[in-house]
């Protein structure tokens, strides 16, 4: 499938010659780079694997593609974990014009099958048995697991040498008007759709990182852990061989702070779910000392902020600040950066909101947190801040080539030679995203200063008005909530209501160290139930409403006997709450929240 809006392109080095297509992309890294281009782990460590071995592992899966009779415009399922497998694949389906449909491993198998239909798939790869159990009832011509790749290579191998020019003539027929890939939206409402990202919508996106300057290096690690289904994780994937640096792929997102000490990436791209925690994590730590401990924390976080507060305004440190911040390097932020891998340039966070709160926490331990933003409409990221141009609490101003600005109503718009083709199948959700003169409506409201960093208010339909007529960004407050170490998600509700009120689920392992410290049972249900963990909440809720106007304050809230989850369809995989969900799941206790006192 082609989709003929041609637009010039522009890379590091000036304008490109040749298809701005994946395979493209990956040929040119291959024949690039020479470090590592992967690690994986296998049971005796950790293992590099160089960008010829990958190049091979895919020339053969491309081939055994062929033999298989895939070719040109045959979508192809990937159901699995992060791991090297689903990316090598990948890029063997892209060589040859066929179009990858990534499947999130967690995804129910009622959501599995429906994408494999929905994109006419004419075959899936999926993890394991179990995964491939899901869409079972799909009619495809090919279903394989990891397990069976080695037997695709073999046999692309054995074709190769039958047919020398196969591989070479499928690769040409690619254009960089055809579509690359089928990413579904994680569908927050409603069945996901599927977003159609051109060779050259991905091309381009990755152009575009490549040109922000003293961002991601070809020396770089970066941990992946983020499924390969979504779009972040995806353009971290495809910047691979583009910008040459080295991909370790850590499939249990479980396992993410055991691996850190391990591979010691120097980026670490994830969504803020992963920040929270640890910035609860690291609160904790910090509370439990007393004494001279206590005293050298406070001390340490002190010099932290003052320092941040230069560096965020490009002001070098006065070397008397200087001092004090490398001995509270050594004797405070080395230790949280130990638990990092010790090497971290910086964090990247996307995929949904991160509370101002937390980045301002993390510099002042000399953590540097990224925060970015963008839609898989328009192929990842728009906005982003950079190393050494950042303010917390925004996204960061657009990045180059990108143009961005404000709808009446204060709906973001942004205008790329990023932005999709369409949704597949669904010509009528296509023209309800994009205007007459080709800009992505966002869905989101936003702000952009006077030196284009953007701030993102709300989701446009999930602004609150209350029974008053007052409009209530239900996120702003949200984020604030969970920066409480003892609140794991929140979800503020008030929609013709008389007043905002909020739905809390409790932080599991702080709440359960503090019923332990005072010989409690740890259920969280049964904690949920006391008063006095009523008042832990209270005061975030306090801390909250302190300083907003009386009708954007929390007025009740209701402590849940469980956190938002996956499993019960409340959350997508990038833990974005999916609140018609959560309401209906909750709606006594919503209705409790406004019944007379």
């Amino acid at each position: 499938m082609a989709i003929d809006t041609p637009s010039p392109a522009q890379t590091p080095g000036g304008p490109i010659a040749g298809p701005r297509t994946i395979g493209r992309l990956w040929r040119d890294g291959v024949a690039r780079f020479d470090g590592p281009a992967y690690l994986v782990e296998e049971p005796d460590g950790w293992r590099d694997v160089s960008w010829s071995e990958a190049a091979t592992a895919v020339d053969e899966l491309a081939n055994g593609l062929l033999s298989m009779g895939v070719g040109k415009g045959d979508a192809f399922a990937i159901a699995g974990r992060t791991r090297i497998e689903w990316a090598l694949f990948d890029f063997a389906l892209a060589l040859i014009g066929a179009i990858p449909v990534g499947i999130y491993p967690a995804s129910s198998a009622r959501d599995s099958l429906y994408i494999a239909q929905h994109s006419e798939a004419v075959g899936v790869l999926a993890e394991d048995a179990e995964e491939l159990e899901k869409t079972c009832d799909a009619r495809l011509d090919h279903r394989l697991t990891f397990a069976e790749l080695d037997q695709v290579r073999a046999r692309g191998h054995e074709f190769a040498d039958r047919h020398p020019g196969a591989l070479a003539a499928a690769e040409a027929a690619v254009g960089e008007s055809d579509v690359f890939t089928y990413i579904y939206t994680s569908g927050t409402t409603g069945r996901p759709k599927g977003c159609m990202i051109l060779h050259r919508n991905y091309y381009e996106m990755c152009a575009i990182v490549g040109r922000i300057e003293s961002f991601l290096i070809d020396r770089d690690v970066l941990l992946l852990f983020l499924p390969l289904a979504h779009n972040f994780a995806r353009l971290i994937h495809l910047l691979g061989p583009y910008l040459g640096y080295t991909v370790a792929f850590c499939p249990d997102p479980q396992r993410v702070s055991e691996v850190l000490s391990q591979v010691r990436p120097t980026v670490l791209p994830s969504v803020p779910r992963v920040y929270e925690k640890m910035h609860g994590a690291v609160n904790a730590k910090f509370a439990e000392a007393t004494g001279p401990r206590r005293r050298l924390i406070d001390w340490a976080l002190g010099v932290g902020r003052q320092a941040s507060e230069l560096r965020r305004h490009g002001r070098a440190l006065p070397r008397a600040l200087a001092v004090q911040h490398r001995l509270a390097d050594r004797l405070v932020y080395a230790k949280v950066k130990e638990r990092l891998g010790g090497r971290l340039r910086f964090a990247v966070s996307g995929g949904a909101p991160l509370a101002r709160e937390i980045g301002e926490f993390f510099h002042a331990l000399d953590v540097l947190v990224l925060e970015g933003y963008g839609l898989t409409e328009c192929t990842t990221a728009c906005a982003v801040n950079r190393p050494d141009r950042y303010r917390f609490g925004t996204v960061g101003p657009a990045m180059p080539g990108v143009e961005l600005r404000l709808a009446g109503d204060g709906e973001l718009e942004i205008l790329s030679p990023t932005i999709f083709a369409g949704y597949y199948k669904d010509a009528e959700a296509t023209r309800a995203v994009l205007t007459d003169d080709g800009w992505l409506r966002s869905g989101d409201i936003a702000t952009i200063d006077a030196d284009g960093f953007v701030s993102i208010t709300d989701r446009k339909k999930d602004i609150l008005v209350t029974a008053g007529g007052k409009n209530i960004a239900p996120q702003d407050l949200e984020n604030a909530l969970k920066g409480s170490r003892y609140v794991s998600q929140a979800l503020v509700v008030g929609d013709r209501r008389p007043y905002a009120a909020a739905l809390i689920t409790l932080e599991e392992v702080e709440i359960a160290r503090w019923a332990r410290e005072r010989g409690l049972p740890e259920d969280v249900a049964e904690l949920a139930e006391r008063e006095d963990v009523r008042a832990l909440v209270q005061e975030a809720v306090d801390t909250t409403n302190d300083g907003r106007s009386r009708f954007e304050q929390v007025k009740r809230f209701s402590l849940l006997p469980r956190d938002f989850s996956a499993e019960h369809g409340e959350v997508t995989p990038t833990m974005k709450l999916k609140r018609r969900v959560c309401e209906q799941h909750f709606s006594d206790e919503i209705e409790r929240l406004y019944a007379p006192r």
